[in-house]
């Protein structure tokens, strides 16, 4: 449940309305970000040392902090640190789906925070989060100028949806944090191209809004969250120092915000496909590929999950094979397509 000692003020909340986003850097305890640290370790070793017995790497850096173990990792083998950050997106071995992330997703001095900027205590959870690990002078880390609305579903523009995106090193202009266009959010969806670096979507420079030369580094040290809303225009920059930014994003929304929780496939057959009745529920949600869960309610805190049913809706999810929604209105691929909101 919710902390509501972590509550964001009144004048907090006024800056993140009319600017689009909010810096709070006291959002976590100090520990409370290191299980979620200590995992992201695990992981890296223990691919690191699947690597070495099969040849594949030399030296795995043991000892070498978790900062820049990977890095240095990459500075020998690009191929293998590959296989790491791929190891990452496996859904058994990937800490997307760890005890650790799903207790910092549903960290009380968080949601208390979420809460106070949905302006509800009946709070949705997506499972659109991602672990960011930034090398240094790696091309596919810089995520150009887009809005998160650009990936969600049209009927969903007008809403709120808060993106929290947490450092787990201190976030710098140096090793690549974010820039955000601020009191750009009020404005319709931007145009938004594919086939842009790594498959991310990209707002070109002539579709930015005309205050895009007031880019706003969002420096911010562990501990503490970038709040933005889904129309606030961003982009991720180079990382020019000598370790790796590691950061998480996770994303809530009202439980009055169109959303699948509660759907899941009753079956799945053995090419992926399920039922046809599940597709026809879960694309109402915003972003239909992924499940939402509850998080905290007080309506209804029966709906609330905790971690097993939160791992098995997880699952369900990634056994169906069929690309719905998001993969049908921007197809991929290397030339350049787009889609106009109308």
């Amino acid at each position: 449940m919710l902390d509501p000692l972590k509550n964001l003020s009144q004048e907090q909340l006024d800056s993140f309305k009319a600017e689009g986003y909010l810096i709070v850097p006291d959002v976590f305890d100090p520990g409370d970000l290191e299980p979620l640290r200590t995992e992201l370790d695990r992981l890296v070793d223990t691919e690191a040392r699947r690597l070495q017995s099969v040849g594949e790497l030399t030296d795995i850096y043991e000892g070498i902090d978790f900062d820049r173990r990977l890095a240095a990792i990459h500075r020998d083998s690009p191929e293998a640190a590959q296989k790491i950050l791929q190891h990452f997106e496996d859904f058994k071995s990937s800490g997307m789906n760890a005890p650790e992330m799903f207790n910092t997703i549903v960290n009380p001095k968080l949601l208390g925070a979420v809460s106070s900027i949905l302006e509800s205590k009946e709070i949705v959870a997506s499972s659109v989060y991602r672990i960011r690990c930034k090398l240094p002078d790696i091309a596919r880390g810089d995520v150009p100028w887009h809005q998160d609305s650009g990936y969600y579903a049209e009927h969903c523009d007008e809403k709120l949806i808060v993106t929290c995106w947490v450092p787990l090193v201190t976030a710098t202009v140096e090793n690549g944090c974010m820039q955000v266009l601020p009191k750009t959010h009020r404005g319709r969806v931007a145009l938004h191209h594919t086939g842009g670096n790594s498959g991310f979507l990209v707002i070109n420079d002539e579709d930015l809004p005309a205050e895009s030369n007031q880019a706003v580094a969002a420096e911010c040290p562990v501990g503490g969250v970038v709040f933005m809303t889904n129309r606030t225009p961003h982009c991720s920059t180079p990382n020019t120092s000598d370790h790796i930014r590691w950061s998480v994003d996770l994303r809530y929304q009202s439980a009055a915000v169109p959303n699948n929780v509660g759907v899941i496939p009753e079956s799945i057959e053995e090419d992926g496909e399920a039922d046809e009745r599940f597709y026809e529920k879960v694309t109402v949600a915003c972003y239909p590929p992924d499940a939402d869960f509850y998080v905290n309610s007080e309506q209804h805190p029966e709906r609330v999950e905790g971690y097993q049913k939160f791992y098995a809706r997880r699952l369900a999810y990634a056994k169906t094979k069929k690309r719905f929604f998001s993969r049908e209105r921007w197809p991929a691929g290397a030339t350049v397509e787009t889609y106009s909101r109308g």
